[in-house]
């Protein structure tokens, strides 16, 4: 059952990449950074369900996962938000968050081969604090990239929980890291869902501002 849905999520994620990569060009930087951090994001999902059939150990990508996507999210966020402020704290908390994790493996570099939960909490919640600033702006106003900031909440919300309990979920009974592991694999499915509706949205837009 797991693994269905892990592809059915592979799958959208596929479909997603190819629509916003199709969309591309003639998009504007916001859009385009997004459509870079899904390929980046698709790109670790392949190398890591490559490397699980090849029955290598592939933790360490979830380093990469995790780093990568706060940072193209961050980039993301900069591009949206409206004050000086907002962009100004998204500024200083990357590249603080950038420093202590860097920091972090030079000093102990065996957190590189397990789940690093500070890593998972920090970019993960940094991200949602992003997602919060953009719901408090379009507050009256045009609803630029709600399906993509709603998706983003509700996924990282979701997954954060799930991650944080990483080290634990492997001390558990196999029924019940298999829960954890379909929960999150919905959240996939669901996050995937919301991206491709605002596509699909920005899409019919042009498509009028074009007749």
């Amino acid at each position: 059952m797991i693994n269905y849905i892990v592809y059915l999520g592979y799958l959208f994620s596929g479909i997603n990449l190819l629509l916003y990569l199709k969309s591309y060009r003639r998009e504007e930087k916001a859009f385009k950074i997004f459509t870079l951090y899904l390929l980046v994001i698709a790109i670790i999902q392949f190398f890591t369900s490559l490397l699980k059939n090849k029955g290598i150990h592939n933790l360490f990508l979830s380093h990469f996962y995790f780093i990568l996507q706060m940072v193209f999210l961050s980039f993301f966020y900069l591009e949206i938000l409206e004050t000086k402020m907002q962009r100004r704290i998204v500024r200083s908390c990357l590249i603080g968050c950038l420093v202590v994790l860097g920091m972090q493996y030079l000093t102990d570099k065996e957190q590189f081969f397990r789940f690093n939960l500070f890593e998972i909490f920090i970019t993960s919640y940094l991200i949602i604090i992003y997602s919060m600033f953009h719901f408090y702006n379009l507050l009256n106003k045009e609803k630029r990239y709600y399906y993509c900031n709603t998706g983003v909440l509700m996924y990282l919300f979701g997954s954060t929980v799930l991650f944080l309990s990483g080290n634990l979920i492997n001390t558990l009974q196999l029924e019940f890291r298999n829960i954890v592991w379909l929960l999150n694999a919905w959240l996939v499915v669901i996050y995937q869902i919301f991206i491709f509706i605002e596509w699909r949205k920005r899409s019919l837009e042009n498509k009028r501002n074009n007749e």
